[in-house]
């Protein structure tokens, strides 16, 4: 028997032990709708200063997400490493055209899969100078080609001494100078931000003034944040921009230093949550992404008409 995954439906959860059955399964939907929505599927690793080890298991949940019918994959901040220090974490940085990447776009080509790979650790354009790194959210298409790179805007300088949690990106991490325009893919226009960006609605908004059907959070959140706030942050976000929101997560223990909360979501436009990897292991779940939900969801309930100009909204700091 094969191993067993979480496959989404609209709202409910069905589980398939091996890939044959979910093909039947395919193949019967496809005889009672011409255009089913299209498939994406959202991953959970835990990722180690391991590069090599990383890309295998990366490399084993996107042939699995293909075989299984997803046209786009989404990966989580870090899928390419979490280091045990500063030090080690800047030297096993790259650039966007090293081996790495290569490999990733190589993959994307052969799989015929869009990828969305969210926080690479990307070396800075003063590397040499100032040893200063980005935290890069990358879109490649099944072509193979690069077609947006976000740098995450906002860093995670946080000390939380009775939650044990003490981070300070900003030590090694630049922050990015600005948003990028979503993104048309085969599931919808996908605009990008990275885990932290999560609790700034300010950048989730814009995004859906600029198009966006889907957000996405690629992340690596703390167990201590992520059960206080991940799942609560990820629905807000779906429900006042009326978009899907897909999060990949890492999960479990990366290093003595360090672990993660897990749950890899994916929210409805509604606010339902539709698919969740758990916290205990990698995996993925796959959601059909019906576009029709974002328009439905918006006709029903027009907020962004009902939305006020901006003058408006700043004219308590005019008092």
């Amino acid at each position: 028997m094969g191993p067993m995954f979480r496959y989404i439906l609209g709202s409910s959860v069905k589980y398939f032990a091996s890939l044959p059955s979910l093909r039947h399964h395919h193949m019967l939907q496809n005889r009672m709708s011409t255009s089913p929505p299209p498939v994406a599927a959202v991953c959970q690793v835990t990722a180690s200063p391991d590069k090599e080890a990383n890309f295998s298991a990366c490399k084993r949940l996107l042939e699995e997400a293909r075989q299984q019918g997803a046209c786009m994959v989404f990966l989580p901040e870090g899928f390419d490493y979490i280091g045990s220090s500063r030090e080690e974490t800047l030297s096993l940085s790259e650039t966007l055209r090293g081996d790495m990447i290569s490999r990733y776009t190589q993959l994307a080509r052969k799989l015929e899969v869009w990828l969305s790979l969210g926080g690479f650790h990307e070396r800075g354009h003063d590397w040499e100078s100032d040893r200063r790194i980005y935290n890069s959210h990358i879109i490649i298409n099944n072509k193979g080609d690069i077609m947006s790179v976000y740098r995450k805007s906002h860093l995670f300088d946080v000390e939380l001494p009775e939650k044990g949690v003490s981070l300070k990106e900003s030590a090694f991490t630049i922050p990015g100078a600005s948003l990028v325009p979503p993104v048309q893919t085969p599931i919808g226009k996908v605009g990008l931000g990275v885990c932290y960006d999560l609790r700034f609605p300010e950048l989730s908004l814009a995004l859906q003034r600029h198009g966006a059907d889907i957000l996405t959070y690629p992340s690596a959140f703390t167990v201590a944040t992520g059960a206080a706030h991940w799942e609560v942050l990820l629905r807000a976000r779906a429900i006042e921009t009326q978009c899907f929101v897909l999060a990949a997560a890492q999960v479990g223990r990366h290093h003595e230093k360090r672990s993660s909360y897990g749950h890899a979501l994916a929210v409805d436009p509604w606010g339902d949550v539709v698919g969740d990897c758990g916290g205990e292991m990698p995996g993925m779940v796959l959601v059909e992404v019906d576009l029709e939900k974002v328009n439905r969801t918006r006709r029903n309930m027009p907020v962004q008409q009902h939305r006020r100009d901006t003058a408006f909204y700043q004219s308590l700091s005019q008092t």
